[in-house]
């Protein structure tokens, strides 16, 4: 009942705040978060209209950060129509073909060259002094780790991670982030927000939790992505590439060896809060549909614990403990 009053209310906004004709609402998508998505059509045109509840949500901070990447360069959803107080705003439609359901092992290359150019207009287009955003700080990353540590291990597996397992593992990835080049970082880029348009491909959405942190965050998530895999000499190859465009504009002043590491930790400390976030989505939430993606994720963390021996410890307790759990629990 709640929900159909939030519908009510969202065209009754539309119909009669910005009096327009609505022939048809669809739901257009959802998220991991409280958002609601819909479209909207009508003879003024297709929209789509977030719906977001005032208490769990903060529209002004959509905004904000709508403006931010827009001044970057970033194609991101024109805002029409704005209700603060009710959680409602009239967006750009970009349509509902994201870069997951289009990408294919033949056209990858040119698709994957647009995400990384509109990454790259992000990360030389925003100023981290004036833009306003928060920090990734070490309480936020401390904090994500311990959405693995919590409802993954914990309330998904009933399991505890040794604590001096977990304080080495957190002390290498929290530093490892700290010590990298701050830029603007999106935070969430990855192939489901990322829209394949006709032109100005791609759309990018979901950027609302965007802070100032670590240069390699936007890049591991965009190329060891929680919902596709890539070849590893690909991955590779995109990773490289991207390095010398950063190293040119000056956005950092390292070896390729030192970016590799930052990247591989850096994709470790998302992945794991990735794995506590899907499994807290099917516990709290009832979203089970992300569990069949903890696999994937997992296998991510499981190579660099491989890689690196500072994680030798830890990729122990993975192989012994954590697997066979997880095998019995999918």
């Amino acid at each position: 009942m709640i929900e159909d009053l939030r519908i009510l209310g969202l065209l009754d906004w539309l119909r009669h705040d910005l009096l327009m004709t609505i022939t048809s609402c669809e739901p257009a998508s959802s998220d991991a978060s409280f958002r609601r998505y819909f479209r909207v059509k009508g003879p003024e045109g297709q929209f789509v209209v977030m719906d977001a509840p005032p208490e769990k949500e903060n529209v002004a901070t959509f905004i904000k950060v709508d403006h931010l990447l827009k001044a970057a360069g970033m194609h991101v959803p024109e805002v029409f129509a704005q209700n603060l107080d009710e959680g409602f705003l009239l967006l750009e439609d970009f349509g509902s073909v994201d870069f997951l359901s289009r990408v294919t092992a033949e056209n990858a290359g040119a698709m994957y060259q647009d995400a990384l150019d509109s990454l790259f207009r992000l990360q030389t287009g925003t100023s981290i002094a004036s833009c306003g955003l928060p920090s990734y700080d070490h309480a936020l990353l401390t904090r994500e780790l311990g959405i693995f540590d919590e409802w993954f291990l914990g309330q998904r597996l009933d399991i505890e991670m040794p604590s001096e397992i977990r304080g080495a593992l957190h002390g290498h990835l929290i530093a490892s982030a700290l010590e990298q080049p701050r830029i603007c970082v999106h935070r969430d880029y990855h192939s489901r927000n990322l829209m394949a348009l006709e032109a100005n491909s791609p759309g990018v959405l979901d950027f609302q939790d965007a802070v100032i942190g670590p240069v390699t965050y936007d890049l591991v998530s965009l190329l060891r992505d929680c919902y596709i895999a890539w070849p590893e000499r690909q991955v590779e190859d995109w990773m490289s590439g991207y390095y010398r465009r950063l190293l040119a504009a000056r956005l950092i002043d390292c070896s390729l060896e030192q970016f590799r590491r930052w990247f591989d930790w850096m994709g470790m400390q998302r992945h794991l809060k990735a794995i506590g976030i899907f499994a807290r989505l099917n516990l709290r939430d009832g979203k089970p549909g992300y569990l069949k993606d903890i696999p994937r994720t997992l296998n991510y963390v499981l190579a660099q614990a491989d890689a690196y021996p500072e994680f030798a410890e830890f990729g122990e307790f993975l192989r012994a403990k954590v697997l066979p759990l997880q095998e019995v629990a999918a």
